[in-house]
């Protein structure tokens, strides 16, 4: 089931297009990442999703509501945590969340008690906003967007400011979400290896185009990794390669080939290569992490 569905959702600015008809799909229980450098739409695409800016076209449904015209009615059961969110700086982080859990169906204070615990802030949570760090507001911020428990949770940058325990909570808090309670997220950062981790699918965003949207396993070849098989003698493991991985580019530097294959067909190669006569000193898996693929794909079209 879709939770969220953008189509051709579009932004311009004079006569710059900021958003260029971006078009995605969150499904119930996944997880999905939106990607891109500085300046690619991330931010303006999330605040047109939620209302928060203007869209100059496009269409955006939340559970199945019109985001345009059922305003309402579309948001009830939607969190939302985007950059420098508006709070109050002069009331405590508690107060905060009293305020934001009246405009919401179904916050209780037990609730509100859940996730003050969840997002680890028991210890501030009475202390005016004014007094917050960077990441003290960012997780009051992703409380303020869990109290109402949502179906949909829409994240931009939801990592800055916290440190390295603090992001590992909050992923794992986001993958039991979206596993156990069928949540669909929405996530936007800057922090690849965290996305790699955390997501089902990736949408890459440049220059406010969507450049393609895929699954995580298949971005980093889950199942399928370049090789680098060391040996005596090229000339005579090359054909043997040739053979078993017919289609396969094989490459050679000295005594090192490199080539891409299934994990389950390097024994097969190794078994192969010995019995040939070939010594074979090493098998080296090198696999790119969603941070080479992201740079492959960006730089990539800037060459189209």
């Amino acid at each position: 089931m879709s939770l969220l569905e953008i189509r051709d959702l579009t932004k311009t600015i004079g006569r710059r297009k900021i958003v260029d008809r971006l078009s995605l799909d969150v499904q119930q229980g996944e997880i999905v990442g939106l990607v891109g450098p500085n300046g690619a739409g991330k931010t303006t695409t999330i605040r047109m999703m939620v209302g928060l800016i203007s869209k100059s076209g496009g269409h955006v449904h939340i559970n199945g509501e019109d985001v345009s015209k059922n305003f309402e009615a579309s948001m009830k059961h939607v969190g939302v945590m985007v950059e420098n969110a508006d709070m109050y700086s002069y009331l405590s982080g508690y107060n905060n969340l009293i305020h934001f859990a009246r405009m919401s169906v179904g916050a209780t204070l037990e609730r509100i008690d859940e996730v003050i615990a969840l997002v680890d802030l028991e210890d501030s949570i009475h202390k005016r906003v004014a007094t917050y760090s960077l990441g003290m507001k960012q997780r009051l911020g992703l409380a303020i967007a869990l109290v109402h428990k949502p179906s949909l949770l829409v994240l931009d940058e939801p990592t800055n400011g916290l440190d390295p325990n603090g992001i590992r909570q909050l992923r794992e808090h986001l993958i039991n979400l979206a596993k156990h309670q069928g949540t669909g997220v929405l996530i936007s950062s800057h922090l690849m290896s965290e996305m790699e981790l955390m997501c089902d699918r990736i949408a890459v965003l440049q220059k406010g185009k969507l450049l393609g949207v895929q699954r995580v396993s298949e971005l980093i070849g889950e199942g399928v990794a370049q090789v680098q098989i060391e040996v005596d003698r090229t000339d005579l493991a090359i054909p043997i390669l040739q053979v078993l991985l017919a289609g396969k580019e094989i490459t050679a530097d000295h005594n090192t080939l490199q080539v891409s294959v299934n994990k389950e067909q390097i024994p097969q190669i190794s078994q192969s290569l010995m019995k040939a006569g070939v010594n074979v000193y090493g098998i080296q898996m090198i696999k790119k992490s969603l941070e080479d693929k992201f740079i492959e794909i960006t730089e990539g079209s800037h060459s189209d």
